[in-house]
C-alpha cells in the first residue's frame, strides 16, 4: 500500500526529515509512539468529550507539538509529561520514533494522491537564547523553522504573524489559531504545529442521492441533514452495540473509521467503552463487503484551549511558574507554559474530506458476514476518526452529534 496518508502532524517547522531512516518503519520504537500517542488520543478524548456537541482535534499534532515541548524539559516536569503522553520509550527514543513518524507522513505528498501539508515552527522573543542542543534537536527530528518576533513590543504584530503562517498552511481553513488577548509582553517562546489535508474517497458518493432525511440528535429530537449514499464494497464490522465502517481515501492508505451505536441514545454507552484494546478490536481487519451507507455531510470546528485538562492529566509542574522545569530549552528554570491553543476544522461531503489543524503552545519567562447487504444509516450521533492504515495513527477524531450546527 502507497500510503496516502492525510495526516497533518504538526510541532516544529519546514521538516527536514531525510536524515531519518525510512527503511524499517514499523521499528519498534514507531510501534510504541504510536501505541502511546492512541492511548493519548483517547485519553484527552474523555475529557473533552463533556457536553453533547459535536467534537474533533487532532490528537497526532497535540501529541506532536506537545513531543517538542517535552525535548526541553528536565526532572519531575519531564516525567510528569512523558506519563500523561504516554511516552514509554526513553528520551532520545521518543525522539526519533517521532522523526520516523513524522518522514513517513511527509512522504505521501509525493504521491499526489491527496493534498497533504505539515508545517513546524519555533517563535522565541527576538533576543531570547534557545540553547543549541535543544534547537538541533528539534530541527533533526522534527524539521523545526525557527522565526524570531518581538512579543513585548509589538504583541499584536507577533500574533498576527503567527496566525497568517497558520492560515497560509491551512488553506485559511485555520485563520486565527491565536485570538487577541491570549498573548503578552511575557511570552517568549510559542511552538506551532500546522496540518491540512484533502483527500478525495476511493469511492465518491454520488451527488443526485444525497437526500435531505431525519438525522436523530436524541430519541426524541431529530433535525433535517443532507445524508449521503451509496452501495458498494467497504471494510464493515458488527459488533455488539456497534457497527464499524471503514471509507478509505485515494489509495487506501488512509481512511476513515466511522462507530456508530445500534441506539439512537447509544452514544455515551459506546464512549464508555472507548479504550484502545475495544478500537483495536472494532477497526482492524475488517472484512470486505457490499454495505449500504448513509452518512450525512458535515463541517465542524473546534478550538480547545488545553492547559487546564492537560495539567488535570498529570503534568501540572509544566504550567507552574514555580516548579517547572523547562532548562532544556535555555539552560535556566525560567520557562513554563502558559497556554495549550488547539483549533482544527473538517468538511466532509460527497467528494472526500478536507481537514485541518493548528497547535499553540506559549511559553512565559518564569462479526460475521450478514447474508443480506447490510445497511450502515449514519442518521444518529456517532465517532468517527482519520487514521493512517500502515502505522495505525490516529491522525483526527471526533464526535458528530448534530451536523446541522
Amino acid at each position: 500500500m502507497k500510503l496516502t496518508k492525510y495526516l497533518a502532524l504538526f510541532i516544529a517547522g519546514n521538516l527536514s526529515l531525510a536524515s531519518v531512516a525510512f527503511a524499517d518503519l514499523n521499528s519498534a520504537n514507531v510501534n510504541e509512539i504510536v501505541a502511546g500517542n492512541s492511548q493519548f488520543a483517547l485519553d484527552l478524548y474523555d475529557r473533552l468529550r463533556a457536553g453533547h456537541g459535536n467534537v474533533f482535534f487532532s490528537p497526532y499534532s497535540i501529541s506532536s507539538a506537545l513531543a517538542m515541548t517535552y525535548a526541553g524539559a528536565r526532572l519531575e516536569t519531564a516525567d510528569q509529561m512523558a506519563a500523561t503522553l504516554r511516552f514509554k520509550l526513553s528520551f532520545s527514543r521518543v525522539h526519533l520514533a517521532f522523526a520516523e513518524l513524522e518522514n513517513h507522513i511527509n512522504a505521501i505528498q509525493e504521491e499526489k494522491e491527496v493534498q497533504l501539508a505539515v508545517a513546524n515552527s519555533l517563535w522565541p522573543q527576538t533576543g531570547f537564547v534557545l540553547l543549541p542542543d535543544y534547537l538541533a534537536l528539534c530541527k533533526q527530528n522534527y524539521g523545526t523553522a525557527i522565526m524570531p518576533v518581538d512579543f513585548a513590543e509589538h504583541t499584536d504584530a507577533a500574533r498576527n504573524e503567527i496566525n497568517e503562517w497558520v492560515s497560509d498552511r491551512t488553506n485559511a481553513k485555520i485563520p486565527e489559531l491565536i485570538k487577541p488577548g491570549m498573548l503578552n509582553g511575557g511570552v517568549r517562546l510559542v511552538l506551532v504545529n500546522a496540518i491540512y489535508f484533502k483527500g478525495d474517497w476511493q469511492i465518491p458518493f454520488n451527488v443526485r442521492l444525497t437526500e435531505d432525511q431525519p438525522f436523530h440528535v436524541s430519541p426524541d429530537t431529530s433535525v433535517k441533514a443532507p445524508l449521503m449514499q451509496q452501495t458498494d464494497e467497504f471494510g464493515y464490522g458488527e459488533f455488539p452495540g456497534v457497527q464499524v465502517l471503514e471509507i478509505p481515501y485515494a489509495d487506501w492508505d488512509i481512511s476513515m473509521l466511522v462507530l456508530l451505536p445500534r441506539d439512537v441514545d447509544g452514544l455515551t454507552n459506546l464512549e464508555a467503552q472507548l479504550t484502545p484494546e475495544n478500537l483495536k478490536s472494532w477497526t482492524t481487519g475488517l472484512p470486505t463487503q457490499r454495505v449500504h451507507v448513509f452518512l450525512p455531510k458535515f463541517t465542524v470546528r473546534s478550538q480547545f484551549l488545553l492547559a487546564d485538562t492537560l495539567a488535570a492529566m498529570g503534568m501540572p509542574d509544566a504550567f507552574d511558574g514555580n516548579k517547572a522545569d523547562f532548562s532544556g530549552m535555555d539552560g535556566r528554570r525560567d520557562l513554563f507554559i502558559s497556554r495549550v491553543i488547539h483549533e482544527a476544522y473538517v468538511q466532509v461531503d460527497e467528494k472526500g474530506t478536507e481537514a485541518a489543524a493548528a497547535t499553540g503552545v506559549a511559553m512565559l519567562g518564569r462479526a460475521a458476514s450478514p447474508r443480506q447487504v447490510p445497511v450502515f444509516r449514519a442518521d444518529h450521533p456517532f465517532l468517527f476518526l482519520i487514521r493512517d492504515n500502515q502505522t495505525g495513527s490516529i491522525l483526527f477524531l471526533g464526535r458528530m452529534a448534530d451536523p446541522t450546527r
